[in-house]
């Protein structure tokens, strides 16, 4: 999947090593409040990096692994 920044750059989603919340929702198919759950469930793990929610991508890898 490919979109382009407010920089006018076109970044490619699965070569990133983190994901925000919505660009993980475009990337995996999941709903915002179903990726909510997960993280309030402790099954997809997140970081905060500078009050930004990120999602590492082997987290996401993960979930898709274990198939919650």
């Amino acid at each position: 999947m490919r979109r382009e920044n407010v920089w006018g750059r076109r970044d490619r989603l699965d070569e990133k090593r983190a994901f925000r919340i919505n660009e993980f929702c475009a990337a995996y198919g999941l709903g915002r409040t179903k990726t909510y759950e997960l993280i309030k469930a402790g099954k997809l793990r997140t970081v905060l990096v500078g009050g930004r929610r990120l999602i590492p991508k082997d987290e996401a890898e993960a979930l898709l692994a274990e198939g919650a």
